[in-house]
C-alpha cells in the first residue's frame, strides 16, 4: 500500500465499520448475535464476493488472540462478582470438566463416523467444544434469565475459553505423541492455575496503583486500566501461562474494585470491545473459502449434531447432577451454550501449523458455528419459557455516560411492571424499599413523571430507584418479593418456588419477579 491508497483504505474501513454498527439492530431483533452479520460482511469482501485476498492464518490468529483478550477483559469488567460468586463452583466444573467430557464425546463419535485419524478427531472435537462469550452474552443478555442460571452461562463461556484454547494448542504441537496424556494434562493445568495466580497478582498491585494515583485527566483512566490487564496477559504469557485466563482474572479484579473514573472505563473498552468483534469476525469471514464451504457441509452437521445433541448435554448432566441443579434448568445450561468467535479463531491454530486436513477443520467449524447458532439463537427465548429459566421483569444497572453518582458511591436502578405483575396495584409507599432508596422516576404511557408516595404502580410502568451501592441487594430483594406476593410480601412469605441452581435461587414462572442485570454491551444487551 502507498500513501496514496490511504484515503481509499481509510473509506472502505469506513464503510465496513458504519455497515457493521448497523447490522447490530438487524441482529437484535432476529435475537441473533452480530457475529453471523459481520462474518457475511468478511465473506461478502472476501474471494467470493468483491475479491479481496486473504489467506494468512497465522495473521489470523495473532489478531484474533488480540481480540479474544479485549473481548474476556470487558467481560471480567463488567461481571459483578457478588452475582458470579454463588455459582463459580458450578462454572469452573463445567469450564474444565465439563469441556473434557464433551471433547471426548464429540471426538468419539466423530472417529467413529467420519473417516477422519484420531487426532483430527480431537481437534475438531477440542475446537468446536468451547462455547463462546461474544455469541452467549449477544444472545443471552437480550432475554429475561433467571439471575443466578444466567451467571452459571456467562461465567462457564468466559472460564472455558482458556482450558480449550491451551488443550488445542497442545494437540497441534510436537507435544502431541510425545509426552502422553499425563504430560498434556499437565501443561493444562500449570497453564490454567499460573494464568489464575499471575491475573491476581498483576490486578491487585494495579488496583493498589490507581487507587494511589490521582490521574489529571478522566481518560487516562480506562488506558490504566487496560495496560494493567494486559500487562497480566504478557506477564502469564511469558511465564508459559494462559495469558487470556489472566486476564480474564485481571479483569474481574479490576472490575469489581472501586476505582477513579468507572464510567468512563466501561464506556471505553466496550467501545473497544465493538471494535474488536467487527474486525475479529470481518477477519474470520475473509479468511474462509465459499467454494470450500459447501463441500464441507455434511461434515459440520454430523459434527454440530453430534456436539449440541449428545455431547453437551451429556456433559451438563455430569457436571451439574452433582450441584442438585433441575433438570430444566441442566436443558436449558446445555442449549444455552453458543457458538462463535472463539471455535472459529481456534480453528486457524491448525492452519498456522500445517496440521494435515486443517483448512477442512477450518471449513467445518466456520459452517458449524453459522448453522447451529442461527438454530440456537432465536430459539433460545423459547426454550427459556418451556424449561421455566424465563422472568417477567428485571432491575437493571442504568448506566450514564457522565455519571456523578460514582462519586457518591451510588447506584440506578430500572425495573419493568409487566402483565398480571403483583406489583401492579402496589403504591410506592408499600414497596417498604431500604433507607436510602428512593423511586425516583416513573415512565407511564411514555409520560415521564416524578411519583409521590401514594402513586400506585401499574401494568407497563418503568421506574428508576437510586440507592446507595450497600443496599443495592436489599432493594432487589425487596422489589422481587413485592412482585410475588403483592403488597402483603412483608407478612406473607413467597414460598413454594423450586431452587435455582444453587438451591437459593429466584422463581422460574413469578409475574414481577426481578432479578438484577447490568446494561452491559459485549454484542448488545443486558447482563448480571
Amino acid at each position: 500500500m502507498t500513501p496514496g491508497d490511504l484515503p481509499l483504505v481509510v473509506l472502505a474501513v469506513a464503510a465496513v465499520l458504519l455497515v457493521a454498527v448497523g447490522a447490530v439492530r438487524v441482529a437484535a431483533r432476529a435475537g441473533l448475535p452480530s457475529l453471523l452479520l459481520y462474518l457475511a460482511i468478511g465473506l461478502a469482501l472476501g474471494e467470493g464476493g468483491l475479491g479481496l485476498p486473504f489467506d494468512d492464518a497465522d495473521l489470523t490468529q495473532v489478531l484474533g488472540t488480540l481480540a479474544l483478550a479485549v473481548i474476556l477483559v470487558e467481560g471480567g469488567l463488567t461481571t459483578r462478582w457478588s452475582a458470579v460468586r454463588p455459582v463459580a463452583p458450578l462454572a469452573v466444573v463445567l469450564a474444565t470438566v465439563g469441556v473434557l467430557v464433551s471433547v471426548t464425546v464429540t471426538s468419539a463419535l466423530v472417529y467413529v463416523v467420519l473417516d477422519v485419524d484420531l487426532r483430527t478427531a480431537i481437534v475438531l472435537g477440542a475446537v468446536a467444544s468451547s462455547t463462546d462469550a461474544a455469541a452467549v452474552f449477544s444472545v443471552l443478555r437480550s432475554v429475561p434469565v433467571r439471575g443466578r442460571l444466567r451467571s452459571v452461562v456467562e461465567a462457564e463461556s468466559g472460564f472455558n475459553d482458556p482450558p480449550v484454547i491451551i488443550l488445542v494448542t497442545v494437540v497441534t504441537s510436537d507435544a502431541w505423541g510425545s509426552g502422553g496424556a499425563l504430560a498434556i494434562a499437565g501443561q493444562v493445568g500449570y497453564q490454567l492455575v499460573a494464568g489464575v495466580v499471575l491475573g491476581l497478582v498483576v490486578a491487585r498491585g494495579g488496583v493498589l496503583l490507581l487507587a494511589r494515583s490521582a490521574l489529571p485527566a478522566s481518560g487516562l483512566a480506562p488506558l490504566a486500566t487496560l495496560a494493567i490487564a494486559f500487562g497480566a496477559f504478557a506477564v502469564a504469557g511469558v511465564a508459559g501461562a494462559s495469558g487470556l485466563m489472566a486476564i480474564y482474572v485481571a479483569g474481574l479484579v479490576l472490575g469489581n474494585a472501586r476505582l477513579p473514573h468507572r464510567s468512563t472505563t466501561d464506556s471505553f473498552v466496550e467501545g473497544l470491545t465493538w471494535l474488536a468483534q467487527i474486525g475479529l469476525f470481518v477477519l474470520l469471514g475473509l479468511l474462509a473459502s465459499p467454494d470450500r464451504l459447501l463441500a464441507a457441509l455434511p461434515t459440520a452437521l454430523v459434527v454440530g449434531i453430534a456436539l449440541t445433541l449428545v455431547a453437551r448435554p451429556v456433559s451438563v448432566a455430569v457436571c451439574a447432577t452433582p450441584f442438585r441443579v433441575p433438570w430444566r434448568d441442566q436443558a436449558f445450561i446445555s442449549w444455552a451454550g453458543l457458538r462463535g468467535a472463539v471455535p472459529i479463531v481456534l480453528a486457524t491454530i491448525p492452519m498456522s501449523v500445517g496440521l494435515p486436513g486443517a483448512e477442512r477443520v477450518f471449513d467445518v467449524v466456520f459452517l458449524l458455528v453459522v448453522l447451529f447458532t442461527l438454530l440456537q439463537g432465536p430459539t433460545l427465548p423459547a426454550v427459556a419459557r418451556w424449561t421455566g429459566a424465563d422472568v417477567d421483569a428485571a432491575t437493571r444497572d442504568v448506566v450514564l455516560d457522565s455519571a456523578p453518582l460514582d462519586d457518591l458511591d451510588a447506584v440506578l436502578l430500572r425495573f419493568d411492571v409487566p402483565p398480571g405483575s403483583r406489583l401492579a396495584g402496589v403504591e410506592v409507599q408499600e414497596l417498604r424499599l431500604p433507607e436510602g432508596a428512593v423511586v425516583t422516576l416513573l415512565l407511564r404511557d411514555g409520560t415521564l413523571s416524578v411519583p409521590t408516595p401514594a402513586t400506585a404502580l401499574r401494568a407497563g410502568d418503568h421506574a428508576l430507584v437510586a440507592t446507595v451501592r450497600c443496599h443495592q441487594g436489599e432493594v432487589e430483594r425487596r422489589l422481587r418479593e413485592v412482585g410475588r406476593g403483592g403488597r402483603l410480601a412483608r407478612w406473607h412469605a413467597a414460598g413454594g418456588t423450586p431452587p435455582d441452581v444453587d438451591g437459593a435461587g429466584d422463581s422460574p414462572r413469578t409475574s414481577g419477579a426481578v432479578t438484577q442485570s447490568r446494561q452491559h454491551s459485549f454484542t448488545h444487551g443486558t447482563t448480571e
